[in-house]
Parts: structure tokens; sequence; C-alpha cells
């Protein structure tokens, strides 16, 4: 197969990028620009060569000819209109694909009638649009006041007309001898000869601006590329007119995206990335690591929350807003010729950031090259501000999203949540309060490592009114974490005891063993009676969600005040009779069925439409509901069969004796439904 060369006649920063991103995947490039300095700029590369003359149509021609490239594209300046002009001439002798490279503007020449003096005016009153720099000098012929001339050296001699342009015309042109010569030669030297290299900043161009006392700059409108923004935001500010040369708007051609596609598809291009994921700590640049500086400051593309942005984009770095993994994949594709980027997030990326999303997402794509860069994470700065350690301490995440604060406070002497506000503080404390735990110590740091930083520390019944801004972290330091909880066995005495049935703690032991909970589960208790099989299932399972069905009013008083006193805060209560009551409630891992009205099989298929997969355990003391349980079970195909009966006798004291009383035996049923999916 025969190597596809490209040809490119460059001296634009839209040429050297993409000589540069045709080097970067070796593809054989020859670049014809007019200067030595021009030459100088491209990317040295074993793929690339490169030379500095002027040409006319034949010389473009032989160069074509001999080189034999499979396109030439055209990446010569806006303004080299008869350049652009004799490369397509010589592309269409010598029968070769002409391809222009378009620049972008931000805006072009006014298609309005233009003014009697061959100007247009701006809608801001401070722009004047002229079509060459020939209008521009007499424009400028009968105005008063200085001009810095910052459109190259070619345009200098038409604003020689200017009378007494020795005294007020300034011209910024590039440091080269050959242009200086020229300068001199045209009368511009001294304070009025500026040579210098861009880019310019806008401060730059402002501070000039002030400096010689410029009453007008002229300029070429060449868009972003060519530093237009920043000299028409530094001509506003310092009260200049701004004189633009414009351009028509050239329509045939590939703007640069457009352009690397065409090239990537014909050339069967792969582009390949360097991308860091970096965590930056709490967002203060003190708070940044050497590393994540680093992978920061090497990053051509900075993408991240605008808050993360601000915090490390240093001035001209191209910056993407996104958070979302396809939303950052797609903004890393928009910028072929960038080949390293830089994800930033706040914190750690290992600790609650949106790393694990973004690295599942990465594994579909083999062009990138990922590293991840750790960052200090909220939880050890802020512990470290306490003078305390965070080993020992449960942590937590409700910023967008759920967890059973309840269950880490009950269970550990110290629990750290990351809260997404004040709202949030005042909800935390509100619950804290609901189970109990009000007097308990609460620590909020809110702006972490700023100056306004801001940490405070009350009990959970003072923090309730907390009022800040921003992303806040909290210690809840509970002494009797984790002493004073039950585990799998709550005692009988613990639940607030009513009329109304109760599975007794033995049986219940049993049975939630049979249910085989996880910590994550979602399990239905019906027929709930007081709760107790239901509090207990949410105690175990923290981390997921229980539904205690119910229809008698006691029963369901009963459950809630209990959820409240065993602190089983990932209980759900709802009132009504199976199955109509599960119509709303999401697919169970696991069924309790303590009391079904009679209505057993009707339940069973209502839970089995929701996940014909779900592990089953019903629960009987009569003879009609044992009959009508193993009926039910010869109709559903199962697995992993347990029938079990179980007789309970408790000692009760007779005087100097204790005698056994025996409870009603109890059957439980367990199994495993493996019905088709519907």
């Amino acid at each position: 197969m025969t190597e596809k060369k490209i040809l490119i006649f460059g001296g634009t920063t839209e040429g050297r990028k993409l000589t540069e991103y045709l080097a970067a995947r070796k593809v054989r490039v020859h670049v014809c620009v007019a200067t030595a300095y021009g030459e100088s700029l491209l990317p040295e590369s074993e793929s690339v060569t490169a030379e500095s003359s002027r040409m006319d149509v034949s010389e473009m021609c032989h160069r074509i000819r001999e080189y034999e490239p499979a396109f030439v594209v055209d990446a010569t300046h806006p303004y080299a209109r008869e350049v652009s002009r004799n490369i397509k001439q010589a592309c269409e002798s010598c029968g070769k694909p002409y391809l222009r490279l378009l620049r972008e503007a931000g805006t072009f020449l006014p298609e309005h009638d233009m003014a009697k003096d061959g100007t247009a005016a701006g809608p801001d009153g401070r722009t004047v649009w002229v079509e060459s720099a020939k209008e521009a000098a007499e424009y400028l012929a009968d105005k008063e006041g200085k001009i810095l001339l910052t459109t190259g050296s070619k345009e200098l001699e038409a604003f020689t007309r200017i009378p007494d342009y020795r005294e007020r015309v300034y011209a910024r042109v590039l440091s080269l001898p050959s242009v200086v010569e020229k300068c001199h030669g045209l009368g511009l030297e001294g304070r009025h000869l500026i040579c210098m290299q861009g880019p310019f900043s806008a401060e730059l161009n402002l501070a000039m601006l002030r400096e010689f006392q410029i009453r007008f700059l002229v300029t070429k409108e060449a868009g972003s590329t060519g530093g237009f923004p920043e000299k028409r935001e530094a001509a506003e500010k310092a009260g200049a007119v701004l004189v633009v040369i414009g351009r028509t708007e050239e329509r045939e051609g590939f703007l640069e995206e457009e352009l690397y596609a065409y090239l990537k598809q014909e050339l069967s291009l792969s582009d390949s990335w360097e991308l860091a994921i970096v965590g930056i700590g709490m967002g203060a640049e003190e708070s940044l690591t050497l590393e994540a500086k680093k992978a920061c400051r090497e990053a051509g593309l900075l993408i991240g929350a605008r808050r993360m942005l601000e915090a490390v984009a240093i001035e001209g770095q191209v910056t993407e807003e996104a958070y979302l993994p396809g939303d950052i994949l797609a903004a890393v594709k928009r910028h072929p010729l960038i080949r390293k980027a830089a994800v930033v997030l706040s914190g750690d990326p290992g600790f609650y950031s949106g790393a694990k999303r973004l690295l599942e997402a990465l594994q579909e794509e083999p062009d990138f090259q990922v590293r991840v860069v750790p960052g200090i994470s909220s939880v050890s700065y802020f512990c470290a501000k306490l003078h305390t350690s965070w080993e020992d301490a449960a942590v937590l995440s409700l910023h967008g999203r759920e967890d059973n604060l309840i269950w880490a406070v009950e269970w550990h002497k110290k629990t750290i949540v990351l809260g997404s506000g004040a709202e949030s503080v005042r909800k935390i404390c509100e619950t804290l309060k609901v189970y109990g735990y009000g007097a308990l110590a609460v620590t909020a740091g809110a702006r972490l490592s700023y100056p306004e930083e801001d940490i405070r520390k009350g009990s959970a019944e003072e923090m309730s009114s907390y009022e800040s801004e921003g992303p806040v972290i909290l210690l809840i330091e509970n002494p009797d974490g984790g002493e004073s909880a039950y585990g799998p066995g709550v005692p009988d005495e613990a639940f607030v005891r009513g009329k109304v049935p109760m599975t007794k703690e033995e049986i219940r032991c049993i049975a939630l063993s049979k249910l085989r909970l996880g910590e994550t589960s979602v399990a239905y208790d019906i027929g709930a009676g007081t709760g107790s099989v239901a509090v207990e299932a949410a105690r175990m399972a923290f981390r997921g969600r229980v539904y205690a069905v119910e229809r008698n009013p006691e029963g369901l008083k009963l459950i809630r005040e209990n959820q409240e006193a065993l602190r089983a805060a990932g209980l759900t209560v709802i009132p009504g009779e199976a199955p109509e009551a599960l119509e709303d409630l999401p697919a169970p891992d696991q069924v309790f069925i303590g009391g079904s009205g009679g209505r057993l099989s009707e339940i069973l298929a209502a839970v089995l439409r929701k996940n014909p997969r779900v592990r089953v355990v019903i629960t009987a003391i009569s003879l009609e509901t044992v009959a009508e349980a193993k009926a039910c079970m010869e109709k559903i195909r199962h697995r992993e069969e347990d029938v079990v009966q179980v007789s309970v006798s408790r000692a009760r004291k007779a005087g100097n004796y204790h005698l056994m009383t025996g409870l009603n035996p109890v059957w439980i049923f367990s199994f495993t439904c493996d019905e088709e999916e519907q």
C-alpha cells in the first residue's frame, strides 16, 4: 500500500497545529512557509520536513509534483487571498485535492451599506470596519490621536500616507531583522517600533494602549486564534476606537474540527490521549499536592465543574465544563490536537467522586491512557483541623445520595458525613433528634481551605438551625456508639407491645436467618403486626430498604413507635392490605409473610411478578395456614426448599423452681423462587 503524504502551505497557528496532529500519528508531512521564523515554529519530528520561501504558481506546481502528496492543505492566513488562489490553481493543474483550512472568525465584515468615507461603524460606536489597509489609512488621515498598528509588517506602507505618521503611528511587529529593517526604511523606529512575539493578553494590550496614549487600535479580524477578542477587550477598557480590517466570510473549506475528522477517515488515523483524573483537594491552591499541580499545569485541556476549573486553570489553558462521564469523553474528543487532558475533581478521586463512573466508562475507550492522581480528601483535612483521627469513624455521603445515617451513628463513636449544604445539615440534625440523638455533639465544616473557612460545633439540637454556604462536612460524636446497640435477636422486651400479634425473639431469629438478608437488601414484611421482624430486618439491611405492610391501625402505630425506639431508619411503613398495597413498591430481594389474611396465593403471585427469583419465608401457626403454604409451594417452581417446625419453651419462676412454659409451635417455610421471567 502506497504511503499517503500531506503537503501543507502554512505559516499560521492552525497550520502548525495540523502539522503537530499529523506528526503525532506518524503521517509524513512537508510544510511550506514564507519565512524562516515560521519554519522555526514547526514541531521537530522524523515525519515532518519543511522549507521557507515565497512561491509563485509554477513553483508550487513543481513542489506538488515532486512530493506527490495525497492531499494539499491550504493553511495560509485568511488575508493571504492571492496565495490561496495560487495554491488552488496549482492543485488544479497537478490534479491534486485542494483542502482549505478555514479560520473561524468571531465577526465578519458587515454586509450593510458602507458610509460615504468607505467605513462602517459597529453597533457600539467605537468599532470602525474597513475592507483594506488603504481604507484604514484613509479613515485615520483626518482624525486626531495616536495609532497602534497590529496588522503586521506587510501593510505598513499604506499607513505612511497618514500626515505626521512618524509621530502618530506605533507599529507592533515581529522581532525579525528583515522586519525591523523594513520598518526603519519606512521611518518607524525608536519608541514607535514595538518588536514582540504574541500571543498578547488583554492586560498587555491594555497596558500598551495606556502607555502610548493610543486613540485608535488597528487590527485585522483574525478570530480568537489571532487574538482579536483580547484586542477588542483592551480597546473597550481604554476607550480607544477599534479600526478593523474585515474580511468576507470564506464559504468553501473545512473548519479545524471538520478537517481533522476528514483526514482521520481518509488516512485511517486513530486518536490517542493521555488523561489524568486529578484530585485537587478542597480547592484552595495550598491544598493541591505537587503531583496534582504538575498534572494540571501540563494539561492542554482541563475539564471539570466550574468551581474546580476556577481553582486550577491557568491563562491560555483550554477548559470545558463537564462532570458526567459521557460529557467528559466528548469534551476530550472535541480537541484532537490536545494530547494531554486532565479531569479535575474535588478532594480525592477514590472518595465519593465522579472518578468511579468515569473509570468504568474509560474501560470501553482504548484510545485513552489513564492515570489517577490522588488528592487530599475533605475527611482527612477536616479531621486534621479537629485534631482527631478518622480510621475508627463511619464515613458516608448524603451529598446527592441516601444512606443510613442512624445505623452509622448507633454503631460508631464517630460518624463523618458529607452534606450538600446548610439545608442538608438541618435535615440531618432533625433526623438525629427524631431518633433520640438530639444531645450528640455535631461539628460542621464549610468552605474548607479557603480564607472564609467556617468550622462550628454544637449539639444536634443547636445545629438544627445551621446556616452557611457551600458543601458541608460533619463529624457526629456518639460516646456510646456500638456499646448499647442490639445485634441479631433484639429482645422482645425492647419492643413496644400492644394487642397486635408479634413474632417472638427465637422465631424471629430463625426466620431472619432463613431470609438471608444482605446489607443492601430490599425486603417486604407482609402482615407486619408490631413490626418486630421489619424493624430487625431494617437493622440488618442497613443500606437497603424494608417495607412493613400492615392493615391494622393499631399495628401501624406500634410499628412507627418501634421504628423510632429501635432506630430502624431504613424502614418504610405501608398502610394497607396485600397484595394491593404492594403495587407501587420496588421489586423485593426477600419477602417475609407473617400474616396473609387467607390471600397467600395472591400475595405470592404479586411478588413473583416483581421478582421471579425472590427469596420467601412464611411462618404459620394454624394447620389451615400450614396447608395453604404447602399448597402454594407446590404450584411455584422453586429451589432450596426448607420446612421446619420450631417449638420454644421459656422458663418461669415458681417459688424456688423454674418451670418451662411452651409457646405455640411455629412452622417456618423457606424457599427461593425460580420462575421464568414473564
